[in-house]
């Protein structure tokens, strides 16, 4: 194949395991496995992931400093910016917390166009447009008065909102520098520094679900995510991540498409907006 068009396989690929990924996630918490702990089993499911990367290189890691240090960085921002969406969750209305943080590709286009003087056409533009009105109607359309405590929850959303943005964009900038593999390496490896706190933030005076159900159900639906993003640091490495990013971002079309066939429903006026605006989206970036 063209590796012109490498990104767009890798990018489809992403999004598809991340749709899948969402539709699923759920099963495991609503059965008594909470999202923390998910977060350590999601951490493990990283590994053959990157043992697999590595492989590909003849296990060639690069060591550099700045290898190193772009590549932890890269995995704090993503992996620490998941810690604190948990945390603002907590505290916070869904509707309002997750189509902040579904906008964080803003940050990384801006980043982009900025350092990376990335360009794109009239037609990728239009579909980049679509791509953000798509996430923001995808993210969560049931709006429901929910009390929230103060405002410390918001402060945590803008953090991940820009920490997430920030982690895409240091995706792109390292695939310039150093191999994909190094950086989901040094990614995964930073995903461990966070377990404690992860471990930290679990209620453990509740029932907590060991079953098939809890952390094994949990690792077969974790695995998505983690070759999902395996396929991100490709499908940055051959394309702009302008486009990429926000591609890769309408994984919520499938995950809404899956949930309505599950629980038989019908779209809404908003989820339906949200996908059409996907749909011609995903026509425009992938032309």
């Amino acid at each position: 194949m063209n590796e012109k068009r490498l990104w767009l396989v890798f990018a489809i690929i992403t999004a598809t395991f991340w749709g899948v990924w969402g539709a699923f996630i759920e099963i495991p918490e609503k059965s008594g496995f909470p999202t923390t702990l998910g977060y350590v089993v999601w951490s493990i499911t990283m590994i053959p992931c990157a043992l697999f990367a590595l492989n590909r290189i003849n296990w060639k890691l690069e060591t550099d400093k700045r290898s190193v240090f772009n590549g932890i960085v890269t995995g704090i921002l993503g992996c620490g910016g998941q810690l604190l969406l948990f945390q603002a969750l907590r505290h916070g209305p869904a509707y309002i917390v997750f189509p902040i943080v579904s906008l964080s590709p803003v940050t990384t286009i801006f980043l982009s166009l900025v350092f990376l003087k990335e360009r794109a056409n009239f037609i990728q533009w239009t579909g980049i447009g679509l791509s953000l009105i798509a996430m923001f109607l995808l993210a969560n359309p049931q709006i429901s008065p929910v009390k929230s405590e103060g405002i410390g929850w918001l402060i945590l959303t803008f953090l991940v909102f820009g920490m997430w943005g920030v982690q895409m964009y240091m995706l792109k900038f390292s695939n310039n520098t150093m191999k994909a593999e190094s950086i989901f390496f040094y990614t995964t490896l930073s995903s461990f520094l966070f377990i404690p706190i992860a471990i930290y933030m679990t209620d453990f005076t509740v029932s907590i679900n060991w079953g098939f159900r809890g952390p094994w159900l949990t690792a077969m639906i974790q695995i998505l995510n983690a070759i999902g993003a395996l396929c991100l640091m490709y499908a940055l490495r051959f394309g702009k991540a302008i486009v990429v990013v926000p591609l890769t971002g309408l994984a919520p079309v499938i995950t809404v498409i899956l949930s309505l066939i599950i629980y038989g429903l019908m779209p809404g006026e908003i989820l339906l907006a949200g996908l059409i605006c996907a749909t011609i989206s995903i026509t425009l970036l992938s032309a």
